[in-house]
This record gives structure tokens, sequence and C-alpha cells, in this order.
């Protein structure tokens, strides 16, 4: 298609832009986007906007708008809203987002015609997002099942397998701040699209031209988008409560779900099973994309600061759990008492050890256990959960990458029916065959039962915690990550992979590092020498997995190091195991692990901040 030549002023702006980036104050990058978005027919409604940014001289602010083309990363596209721009959240990106997954849908059945899913969660702009979404599939000529309400990210993926949907889409940004939206792309599986899937449909995205789109309204009329709510929500919290394992009910908690959509899914389902006295934390559970009694605003369950305004009340009403969902309600987080009668925010790592050693003694208890089930996690989610498996004499999958979908793509893989468990560390957990995302609504029901179950024998999920110990060997892990936002920060992460993987750090702390598997070349390289000393096949992807010793300790330490997919960061895993033989032993162990790690972080981010000053 033959282009029309830019006019004085666009060309005149694409100078002044240009000299920006000689003087450094726009990335290569931007100018390249940008000069698209100035030039091309499609953008013309944006480009008095641009114009204005560029005459400003604006060039943070237009560098931020369009350093990169939002990529589909470890949770689909994800970021900072805006009103246009390649690297932002817009109309324009979630209608193109929208437009490459039904062209390469069709592409890819050979037909025209098709079902597609959709929904939204509670963020700012999620239904408009959602709306344009749906009028653009429909277009492309697929019936449309929309969710009227906002909903949580499991009852999109039930929703797709349940309506027979070829594709969906949620509109959600996690657990992200209220500056940020995305748009998450489902294939018929229920699943988040793998490759080639993922590539096939970003290529149509970057070929986007003209979008179609039809009138909401008008398409609803035509059939061409179909309502759906509580016809197949109550459906899916159906097949989750089916997933019980215990009567045990007499348990007090709180459960929030940081303003997002939780509630639909998780708290009716406790509701449903007779949880009556876990009740609804009400300063957190108004729909709010602001989330404004959230501490800093930041609705993520993995930060122990979320719970603080529900622990002051539940120590005023001597409840003994709180449970919290992220905005769409996917991730679960859990408080528990210990026997002083504190709080303690549980990690996701130690989460799912409790629930894969609950849902494995209760298959075992009703006969339902086979050595050819399993239990699956990502390659930086916790060996604890290994070791609970083998004991349980069913098979472990471990050597996935992170990421939900790379779960779900193993239960087609080996066997749905065979799947027992799914989990990783960033609060994500399944069961059943239900869906294929993870979801706060399982796990929350087998946490209450689980703590019900323990209370009738006066212990608390801390107590089996430690039980587990015993019987497994101590665990401690966690995560530090350092933020680099735009053009810049991702030149600081691509900086900090290149140095992790070809000059790492010798000694971090009291740590020595022996030997490195890096999951991009496919190689195991003893250090110092940091010379290959065996290959493996798979998986493969921009992970670094560090081994380390402590001195005169048994401790034995490990490191991953990945760029997150779906944040502006880099990322840090660390875990530490230890064998212990009784609990005084595992006293010692735990503040010996826990003294060891502090001082090993603590080194990690001088090293960190030493390589991008002197790089």
């Amino acid at each position: 298609m033959n282009q029309p030549s830019p006019s004085s002023d666009h060309q005149q702006a694409i100078e002044i832009a240009r000299t920006a980036v000689t003087e450094k104050k726009l990335s290569d990058s931007a100018f390249t986007n940008l000069q698209k978005w100035l030039t091309e027919p499609q953008y013309a409604s944006y480009q008095p906007a641009i114009l204005k940014l560029i005459e400003s001289k604006e060039f943070g602010t237009l560098d931020t708008y369009f350093w990169e083309v939002i990529p589909f990363g470890t949770g689909g596209r994800r970021g900072l809203m805006s009103d246009f721009g390649s690297a932002t959240i817009n109309e324009r990106t979630i209608a193109e987002s929208a437009h490459g997954l039904a062209v390469y849908f069709q592409k890819a059945a050979g037909s025209k015609t098709g079902k597609a899913a959709i929904a939204h969660d509670s963020r700012i702009n999620s239904e408009r997002f959602a709306r344009i979404a749906a009028t653009v599939m429909a277009a492309h000529g697929l019936t449309v099942y929309f969710y009227k309400t906002p909903r949580s990210t499991p009852e999109l993926s039930f929703a797709v397998r349940h309506l027979g949907c070829d594709v969906g889409a949620m509109i959600t940004a996690s657990h992200n701040p209220p500056s940020d939206n995305g748009f998450k792309a489902y294939w018929s599986t229920g699943g988040q699209v793998l490759p080639p899937h993922d590539q096939g449909i970003i290529d149509e995205v970057y070929q986007a031209t003209e979008i179609p789109s039809v009138d909401f309204d008008e398409a609803v009329k035509q059939g061409l988008i179909k309502f759906i709510d509580e016809d197949v929500a109550s459906v899916y919290r159906s097949s989750v409560a089916a997933h019980s394992h215990s009567n045990c009910r007499d348990l007090s908690g709180f459960f929030t779900p940081l303003h997002g959509v939780g509630e639909t899914s998780v708290y009716h389902v406790l509701q449903q099973v007779g949880f009556k006295q876990v009740l609804r934390f009400e300063p957190q559970c108004e729909q709010n994309g602001n989330f404004p009694n959230v501490p800093d605003q930041l609705p993520n369950p993995e930060r122990t600061e979320v719970y603080q305004p529900a622990i002051e009340l539940a120590r005023k009403t001597g409840a003994e759990i709180i449970l919290a969902s992220d905005p769409d309600a996917d991730r679960m987080g859990v408080c528990a008492k210990n026997d002083a009668g504190e709080f303690v925010h549980l990690t996701g790592n130690q989460v799912g050890a409790l629930l894969a050693d609950y849902v494995l003694r209760k298959r075992q208890e009703n006969g339902t256990l086979t050595p050819r089930h399993y239990v699956v996690e990502t390659i930086v989610t916790t060996p604890l959960i290994g070791a609970i498996a083998r004991k349980a004499n069913v098979r472990i999958i471990n050597n996935l990458l992170v990421g939900f979908k790379y779960i779900a793509e193993t239960m087609d893989e080996e066997g749905p029916d065979e799947f027992v468990f799914g989990t990783e560390e960033s609060l994500g957990y399944l069961a059943g065959t239900y869906c294929r995302d993870k979801d706060a609504a399982i796990a929350a029901l087998w946490a209450c039962e689980l703590a019900a179950e323990l209370k009738t024998e006066g212990k608390t999920l801390l107590n089996r915690l430690d039980e587990l110990y015993i019987e497994h060997g101590y665990h401690l892990e966690g995560q530090v990550s350092k933020t680099c936002k735009g053009s810049q920060g991702n030149e600081q992460i691509k900086q900090l992979m290149k140095a992790f993987r070809g000059t790492p750090p010798q000694k971090l702390g009291n740590l020595t590092f022996t030997l490195v598997r890096d999951y991009q070349n496919l190689e195991i390289r003893a250090l110092p020498e940091n010379t290959p000393s065996e290959t493996f096949s798979k998986p493969k992807g921009n992970v670094l997995m560090f081994e380390a010793k402590g001195e005169g300790s048994s401790l034995t330490v490990q490191l991953g190091v990945r760029p997150s997919g779906t944040e502006p960061k880099i990322k840090f895993y660390y875990f530490a195991q230890a064998e212990v033989a009784d609990p005084a032993q595992l006293a010692k162990t735990r503040d010996e692990a826990l003294s060891t790690i502090e001082g090993f972080k603590a080194s990690l981010m001088d090293w960190i901040d030493q390589t991008l000053q002197t790089g």
C-alpha cells in the first residue's frame, strides 16, 4: 500500500525527534515507532496530540509512549495506560491485540467463523477496552461471548472451555499499579497462548493497518455479541466447589479482594461450601481500579503490606486466617497465626507446599492416587514440592519456564485426568480440569479446609509447615527485584543479564558460587571458570540458575535470575535448603538460613549497583 508523504508539519516534527535522538533525549526505538505513528494513515487521529508533545519537546513522555511495541510477555500484553503510543495500553493497542488474535486464529483454522469469550476485571478502562476487543472480534465474524460484569481471569478461562470457544481475551493487568492495564490472549484449551500462536498473533499485530469494528449495541442486537454472566459463573463456582476434600468448616477469618473481582469467585465459593465465618474485609471490597484502601495502591498479595489493614481488624475479632486475591483473582495469598497469636504472611512457595501436601494426603486416603498422577511446578518454585510429591509416589514435573501457561500446556500434554496440582511461586495454584489458568478460588478453598482440619488437632498452617520441614528438610525461598523502567531500564536489564551470564559474581555474602545452569544457552558451566561442563535440551529461556555453598554451613543455596515478562523488572529468586532432624535443629537452621540470606541479598544488590555504574 502506498503511504502518503508526510506533511511539512509532520516532517518538521520528525526532524525535531531525530535531533532528540542525536542528543540522547529520545531512544532509537522510540524514534522508529514514533515516525510510524506520524506517517501512517491508521494513526491519523492520534497525530495532532503527538505533534503537540514534540512541539513541547516532551521527549521523556514520548520515549515512555514509544520506546517499544508492547510485546506479548509471560502474561500477555501489559503496561502503562496512555491515550496513544506503541509501548502503552490504549484503545489502539487493545484493538490491535484483538485484531491480531482474530486474524491469526482465522488463518490457523482456515475459517472465517469461530467463537470468542471476553471478560474484564474492575480496573480503570477495563470495561471500555473489553468492549473495543469485542467489537473488533465481532467485525471479523467471530461470535463473541461477553461477560456482562467484571469477572476473574479463571472465570474467563473456564468460559472458553465451557462454551467451546476458539479463543478468549481477558482485560486485566493482574496486580500492577492503577496506572496499568493489559490484554491476555487465550486459545481453545482455555490456556494463554503458547508458541507458535503467540508469535503468530504478534506478527498480525505488527502488520495491522485499518482495523475493522462494529457498533457494540448493534452487534448485540444482531447476535454477534452475546452476553454471559451468572449462567456461566455459577457453573464455574460449582466446578471449583466439587474439589472439596473435607467437611471441616470451623474457621474464622477475612477475605479481601483488594478492590478487585475476587468476591465473584473466591468469596462466593467459600460461602457456597459453608465457610460462613470467613467474612469479607469490607474496606477493600468495593471494585475500584484506584485501589484506594490498599497500602501504596499496589494490590499485590505477595506484598506483606497489603494485609496490614485486615490484620488490625483480625486482631480485634480473633480471626484465624486472612486471604487476599489480586485484582483479577488468579493469585491468592495467605496470612496465618503463629503460636504467639501474631499473623505471618506465607510465601507462595509455602502455600504451594502446604496445598500440595494437603491434596496428596487426601487423595491417598480416598484411594484416588496412582504413580501415574503428577504435580507440576516451574523452575523457580520451591524444591519442597518435589520432595512432597516423590514421598507420595507421584510424578513431579518441575522443569518449566515461568508462566502458568506452561503448567496448562503440561496438563494437556501429560493428560488432564492424572493432573493433581500445579503451582508457581508467585501465588499461582490450580487443580482439576475446569480451566487452564491459576485460580485463587481453588487455593482459598483448600487453604481454609486445611486450616480448619489442623485446628481440630490444635495446630496451625505454620505448625504443619514445620512438620514438612522436619520430614523433607528446611526450605527458605524468596525473591528480590530491581525495577528498570522504559528504554533505559530495558538496556539496564540486558546489561545485568549479560554480566550475570558472562562475568558472574564469584561470591555474595558468605556464599561461593560453584556452577550456573544457563537456560538460554542450554548448558551448565562450572564456576569461577564459567566454562561449559554439560549440556541439556530444555526448557529454553532467558533464565540463569546459580548454585552456591555457604562457608562452614550445611546450607545449599540457589539463585535464579530472569527478566520479568510482565513488569519492567529483573527478578532474583533464592532457594536455601538444609536437612533437619528435630524441632530444636529446625530453629537453629532457620536462624542460620535467615542470617545467610540477609547477607547474601545485601551483597547481591551492591553487586548489581556496581555493575550498572561500571557498565
